[in-house]
């Protein structure tokens, strides 16, 4: 690989975690707006539910701070086997807060798509274009032209 062609993809890989490190407290309050969960779960519910793979060094600070600004509350729970869990759900107050989250979420994500929209319509185009001139190339094509005959 090229370090023109390298560059520009660690940039767009930046790109990608920057972006998914602005979502993931909306994910996480997300994750538990249908109940309680244990660290292990809302990790697990992050991985399966949206194919963010988040470390548990990434994950414990942001709980914590989520609690702290009162948007979740924590307990630890005796387990039946092994060790007691901590687990957390949402506040009156981080209800509120997930919901908003949501709304501007998909205001802005549907703001987003509409720009995006033309980028995607050209890679079908091209795409597209690219099968044409194929199938154009192909029909001049003496052996194609044969095996249609």
């Amino acid at each position: 690989m090229a370090a023109a062609e390298r560059a520009r993809t660690d940039a767009t890989g930046k790109w990608e975690v920057q972006l998914r490190k602005g979502c993931l407290e909306l994910a996480i309050l997300a994750s538990l707006w249908g109940g309680k969960l244990y660290g292990l779960e809302i990790l697990r519910r992050l991985e399966n539910g949206s194919g963010l793979v988040v470390a548990e060094g990434t994950v414990y600070p942001l709980l914590s701070r989520l609690k702290a600004e009162g948007l979740l509350d924590s307990e630890w729970v005796e387990a039946e086997a092994g060790h007691p869990r901590k687990y957390y759900r949402l506040t009156p107050l981080g209800r509120k807060r997930a919901a908003e989250m949501a709304r501007v979420w998909s205001e802005f994500a549907s703001s987003v798509e509409d720009l995006v929209a033309p980028l995607q319509k050209r890679k079908e185009n091209v795409v597209s274009g690219v099968a044409l001139a194929e199938s154009r190339r192909l029909s001049f094509h003496p052996v194609a032209s044969f095996l249609r005959s």
